[in-house]
């Protein structure tokens, strides 16, 4: 068969060393994941004869980065004594990691613009005197102690890490012999249910996973994970995972696929990259602690921190022979993606939404919807219901205003929240309305996750709406700090908290299957003067829901390993309008909205129900296929 591939590797080197001057001192040339790594002595050259990248990447159609040799690289700790007499003392150094594969440093500082300097003048200087090259990021309001543990773990795994950077490379760029073709799509998951989502998309070259979650409301394995024992999934063939967004229905399952040899790349936002880690090592925590058994270990999620590839959003990445991989807004959590596939030359172009909001939240933008192109677009249906119409913000926010109000009367509020997303909302909610007077002021005890999850937040203000994120880099603000809040460090701190006068408490995990919400819960549940106020979506089969649904008896391990009963006397609350997903009319319109229009839709991530009521609403749309695809079922798309 005719080769389609455009450059060979020697091809792509030629052209390098063809346009780049000798007395640059190229040393090397080597894929580094989806981009193309040059080596070179003199790398503050190419910086400032930045033309010449420009116009070599339009020549061989490669990403390409400019990397120092480590032989010319000065020992780092003369680097950082270099960078402190370089950086004005105002700039506010804070401290700084080193990246020895990638020869980059990353530098915490208070003042990013001081730090960079004139022109980039102080970056240049670095590379000049250091050989290193220096990546500047705003210190955090609040330090991350998951963001620290990854740096340290990927400091340590460094030649891991250059190995699979390396291996990875080679594998996208791999000769093609066949021409693209072949497009299907299988539901390994979240077909016509909530929970455990997993696509796979095959052409005749690639194959790549899109999601591999857990089902939180299943405990038979079957139900509970994706359906990876189908014939058409391989893990030896598989060339990608792509994760939409860090919530364990998405990313939970994960690590599984290290656990059983997967050596590949995962894709995703960079917030992704680090709350994913936060979620799933509390996941193996929960599991252990309720005496249950989980699917892997704290090693395989460490793997996942090798094999991570972050991403920007409108970053355009290569992610096999055929197939190119771009993320954009989504407006769900932070660092949550819609996931932009463009397969062949022009064959054929998928969005997958994941879970997205295409509505105005306190923290994200819509979703968004303008893409170059698309044929099939992959749409979540959580609230497809004909009934799902969620009420505006503002009567969502009276309406949780008023229920907290009543509650704080004579008892306490207890919201069970997932920790990244809507415990940030929450949170500057009642922040909000206690300081205009309009809820009663109380504390407010914060537990779980949550306030590491707020810290993450607080680490990528470029991922949150226009208003927090100016607060954050220029206005020096910590938006989700208040004086109302308490952060619960002590266990033995819940019983003082639950005997106290009236107070809101907000705790993990949002649907009550596990986590220390389960431990007030138990506390507070026979006192009819209390109230649990549901804000986020709760899965069928868990605790949440079914206590939603009038559950008035619980059976829950005490503190002593034996099943106690639980009587619920307290009062149970909805509040929809929070939810990070789009409600019906929030769906309908995304998809009209959307350009181009897509020819063919699956609704996914709904009960059965609801992705069908969406196919309903399509159906006699002109031009337009809808479907909505069962677990194990695969479709031909090109």
């Amino acid at each position: 068969m005719q080769k389609t591939q455009s450059l060979s590797y020697a091809e792509i080197r030629s052209s390098i060393l063809q346009n780049i001057p000798p007395e640059i001192g190229i040393t090397r040339i080597e894929f580094e994941g989806p981009r193309l790594a040059i080596y070179t002595k003199k790398p503050e050259m190419l910086i400032e004869q930045s033309q010449i990248i420009s116009d070599l990447a339009g020549i061989i159609k490669k990403r390409i980065v400019i990397r120092s040799d480590p032989s010319v690289r000065v020992p780092e700790s003369e680097a950082e004594r270099i960078i402190k007499e370089i950086l004005p003392e105002d700039a506010g150094l804070v401290q700084s990691y080193f990246d020895p594969v990638l020869g980059e440093i990353i530098l915490e500082v208070m003042k990013p613009g001081v730090a960079i300097g004139k022109g980039g003048s102080n970056l240049l200087e670095i590379v000049k005197r250091t050989k290193w090259s220096s990546n500047i990021v705003r210190s955090p309001p609040i330090p991350s102690m998951t963001i620290k543990q990854i740096q340290n773990y990927l400091y340590s795994k460094s030649k891991e890490r250059e190995r699979f950077l390396r291996d990875t490379g080679e594998a996208i760029f791999r000769p093609m012999y066949r021409n693209a073709g072949d497009v299907r799509i299988t539901t390994l998951g979240g077909g016509r249910q909530v929970g455990r989502s997993a696509f796979l998309l095959r052409t005749r070259e690639s194959a790549i996973l899109l999601d591999c979650g857990i089902n939180p409301g299943a405990n038979n394995p079957v139900d509970a994970y994706p359906r990876l024992d189908t014939e058409e999934f391989d893990l030896s063939s598989l060339d990608a995972v792509v994760i939409s967004h860090a919530h364990l229905d998405h990313c939970g399952f994960l690590p599984f696929l290290f656990k059983y040899g997967y050596d590949g790349p995962v894709y995703c936002s960079q917030p992704t990259a680090s709350l994913m880690t936060l979620l799933q090592s509390d996941y193996i925590d929960v599991m252990n602690k309720e005496g249950r058994v989980p699917p892997y270990s704290s090693e395989d999620v460490k793997e996942i921190i090798v094999h991570t590839i972050p991403l920007g959003y409108g970053e355009v990445t290569d992610v096999s022979p055929d197939i190119r991989l771009t993320l954009h807004n989504a407006g769900h959590i932070l660092g949550s993606s819609l996931v932009h596939l463009h397969i062949g030359k022009g064959l054929h172009n998928i969005v997958y939404t994941g879970d997205f909001k295409f509505g105005p939240t306190q923290l994200f933008h819509p979703a968004s919807y303008q893409f170059p192109r698309v044929e099939t677009l992959i749409i979540e249906s959580t609230y497809g219901g004909p009934n799902d119409v969620s009420s505006s913000r503002l009567e969502t926010e009276s309406e949780f205003v008023k229920i907290i109000n009543s509650l704080l009367n004579k008892g306490k509020a207890l919201i069970p929240v997932p920790a990244v997303g809507r415990a940030q909302e929450i949170m500057m909610v009642i922040n909000k309305y206690m300081q205009s007077g309009e809820m009663f002021e109380a504390p407010v005890y914060i537990e779980g996750m949550i306030s590491e999850a707020t810290a993450i937040h607080t680490a990528y203000p470029h991922y949150l709406s226009s208003e927090i994120r100016d607060q954050i880099l220029y206005e020096g603000k910590n938006p989700f700090d208040s004086d109302y809040f308490t952060i619960v460090k002590q266990p033995d701190e819940r019983d003082e908290i639950v005997e106290g006068g009236p107070c809101i408490i907000m705790a993990t995990a949002g649907m009550m299957e596990g986590g220390p919400v389960i431990e007030y819960f138990k506390r507070m549940a026979s006192d009819p003067e209390n109230g649990l106020i549901f804000v986020s979506y709760q899965v069928a089969g868990t605790l949440g829901q079914r206590l939603q649904s009038g559950l008035k008896s619980v059976q829950i391990f005490g503190s002593n390993g034996k099943m106690e009963v639980i009587n619920v006397e307290m009062g149970m609350y909805t509040v929809e309008g929070f939810s990070g997903h789009s409600d019906k009319r929030q769906l309908v319109n995304y998809v009209r909205k959307m350009h181009p229009a897509p020819k063919r839709i699956f609704f996914v991530h709904g009960e059965e129900s609801k992705c069908l009521n969406m196919v309903q609403t399509f159906y006699k749309m002109k031009g337009l296929q809808a479907y909505a695809p069962e677990v194990f079922e695969t479709f031909k798309l090109a």
